[in-house]
């Protein structure tokens, strides 16, 4: 008896068709090319099919980065063309940047001529959006605020070393920029206290580059590192110690504080404080106070950071919702 060929299972349609302007890398870079790969990993695992270019159908377009070229493809000049043509596309907008956190003047300019193209906005803190509020950005316009998160399979506190009463207490910090604005002045400074005997029983790591300018004398240096590497170092540290000022929101003390580390910031750091001032100590001309104070109260600002730590799963799932919205 011959046997009934069965139809071959048609495809699971794609929830909606997104197109990013900006491609992921899989090297050491910035906080938002990590933004970037995970989101796009998350999309894509919960039926969404993603580009990264305007050459087919697209029903949002994710703006990533205002400025065109090498790892971004198109800008807002491209994004209008493709909507007066397609004029039912939705155009979403994150915003992670602003001129005063690198000494720049072009990137706020570049952010207000994109935005004009954008049915919603993203701020990456609420720091951000009162910063380009003031400036240009009109806050009556559909906008939303969404605290960075790092990958959770990456950046998580299993198997992270803790501080024992008494013990050498280890504090860690990783940039893959080397502007001084990322705080290295401060970096020196814990690094001079500590080849000095001044903040005894304490050890500095830094991670990633700096500047030229920058003779460390104790502190234990690492060069770039990424993925499960980072988040092994990471775990091996106390205390995460971030100088980053006026930061949009950044993302290296997020995969710290998510790695179990209670975080060291400094009052000036923008849209860190946001977050870390839930399991950690602000300081500004003091830090090796802070550092002492942190010792003091490790225990209590442990369980903190491991209760509330960022999450990638949760900032994933929020701009899945606010895409999601846009379809509808």
């Amino acid at each position: 008896m011959a046997r009934l060929r069965r139809s071959p299972r048609p495809a699971t349609p794609a929830v909606g068709r997104i197109a990013f302007n900006m491609h992921p890398l899989e090297h050491a870079w910035g906080g938002g090319n990590w933004w970037l790969a995970q989101t796009v990993r998350h999309l894509r695992s919960t039926g969404y099919d993603v580009r990264f270019d305007l050459d087919g159908a697209a029903d949002c377009i994710v703006v990533v980065d205002p400025r065109v070229g090498g790892n971004v493809g198109f800008g807002a000049d491209e994004i209008g063309a493709y909507r007066e043509r397609h004029p039912e596309v939705r155009c979403l907008h994150r915003i992670n940047e602003c001129d005063l956190r690198k000494g720049t003047n072009e990137i706020d300019a570049l952010l207000a001529r994109m935005n004009r193209v954008a049915d919603r906005t993203v701020f990456i803190s609420d720091w951000l959006r009162d910063y380009h509020a003031k400036r240009w950005f009109d806050p009556s316009r559909p906008h939303s605020v969404i605290h960075n998160g790092a990958d959770p399979a990456i950046f998580h506190p299993v198997g992270s070393e803790q501080l024992e009463p008494g013990g050498t207490m280890r504090l860690v910090t990783h940039h893959w920029s080397d502007n001084p604005m990322k705080g290295f002045d401060v970096y020196q400074e814990v690094d001079r206290l500590i080849a000095a005997g001044e903040l005894p029983g304490v050890e500095l790591w830094v991670i990633g580059r700096w500047p030229g300018a920058c003779d460390w004398k104790a502190a234990r240096t690492f060069p770039p590192a990424t993925g499960p590497e980072l988040g092994a170092l990471l775990r091996r540290g106390h205390v995460y110690l971030t100088a980053s000022r006026w930061e949009p929101g950044g993302m290296h003390h997020v995969e710290g504080a998510q790695c179990g580390l209670p975080v060291l910031y400094h009052e000036d750091g923008g849209g860190i404080v946001e977050m870390a001032s839930r399991y950690g100590i602000g300081y500004r001309d003091d830090v090796a106070g802070a550092i002492g104070a942190m010792r003091e109260r490790y225990g209590e600002l442990r369980e903190r950071v491991l209760e509330q730590a960022p999450s990638g799963d949760a900032m994933c799932a929020a701009y899945r919702k606010l895409i999601q919205g846009l379809l509808v």
